[in-house]
């Protein structure tokens, strides 16, 4: 059976969401659900559906703020050097992961706690992907689509918070040296798919 995924509509309010809740704290208090919903302008069942816990709401929506924004990074950048992009995009999240190490904890533990039985709904937010794509934008003709699309799924796995819990919980590495092991391996993992569709 093919697990259904979230529609675009469901990952836009989703995203709504987040948005509200940061604009609210931005203002200086704690928001309900309620009050949440009301300025995503959706029903508070939705919401419920969304994050099912306001804690875990709260926890992303800064988070969720922090994260550049991918056409702005690289709004001056017209260069197809798709290396020195994708590691321009990776230490971009690499400073907010580090800089929210505790909530991004949390968020981690609230989804892998999640029941995600017959939930098509994202359990996160998908920052990383975005950001992968705009880097390789520019660039993005000089791979086949299957090279494309495997290039962005290995790099997602050294974006993001989960590979700052295995530098710091299972190597010991602190922030610099993880951000100089995962320079090394964002450029070769870019270099290697550019030689693949050289040699298509």
């Amino acid at each position: 059976m093919t697990e259904r995924k979230p529609s675009n509509q469901e990952l836009r309010t989703r995203k709504d969401l987040l948005r509200a809740a940061g604009r609210l704290m931005k203002k200086g208090c704690k928001p309900t659900m309620d009050e949440v919903a009301a300025e995503a302008m959706v029903s508070r069942a939705t919401a419920y559906r969304h994050f099912p816990r306001l804690d875990a709401l709260l926890v992303e929506a800064p988070i969720d703020a922090a994260v550049a924004d991918p056409v702005g990074l690289f709004a001056n950048d017209p260069s197809d050097d798709a290396e020195a992009r994708v590691d321009r995009a990776e230490a971009s999240l690499h400073e907010v992961v580090y800089q929210n190490e505790a909530q991004l904890r949390i968020m981690l533990a609230n989804s892998i706690g999640r029941d995600m039985t017959d939930d098509p709904l994202p359990a996160r937010q998908n920052r990383r992907l975005p950001l992968i794509e705009a880097a390789l934008a520019t660039a993005r003709h000089r791979f086949r689509e299957d090279d494309y699309q495997r290039l962005c799924a290995a790099l997602a796995l050294i974006f993001g918070p989960e590979s700052m819990v295995v530098f710091r919980d299972v190597l010991g590495f602190d922030a610099g040296t993880a951000r100089t092991v995962k320079s090394w391996a964002v450029r070769a993992l870019v270099r290697a798919a550019l030689e693949d569709a050289k040699s298509a």
